[in-house]
């Protein structure tokens, strides 16, 4: 019986997490050094404002793609991927349904 792109193996399970993490942690590893660097130019109140939008800006981004639920988690791998957050070899112990399918995504 061949499996679904919405079934996943306990086995796949773990390692999509581990994969989903992995791509959470560079991302807000970036945007911290970031902001680091944007607040140490900080010099009037308007550049204060403007980082503040920046953060609800990228709160809004980041909450939004990172969904982990498996009905959709081929896309956000997809996006990740073309983001930069992954690297498709990341991405091979998955099943060779499901890599294809994101290969595919990433290209859209």
């Amino acid at each position: 019986m061949e499996e679904s792109q919405h079934e996943w193996s306990l086995a796949e399970q773990q390692l999509a997490r581990e994969i989903f993490d992995r791509a959470y942690e560079r991302e807000i590893t970036a945007l911290v050094k970031d902001v680091r660097t944007r607040s140490s130019t900080l010099e009037r109140i308007e550049d204060l404002w403007q980082l503040h939008d920046f953060l609800s800006a990228k709160r809004h981004e980041i909450d939004g793609k990172y969904d982990y639920q498996y009905s959709v988690l081929l896309f956000v791998f997809a996006r990740l991927v073309r983001d930069g957050w992954l690297h498709l070899n990341e991405l091979e112990q998955l099943n060779t349904d499901k890599l294809s399918k994101i290969k595919a995504l990433t290209r859209m």
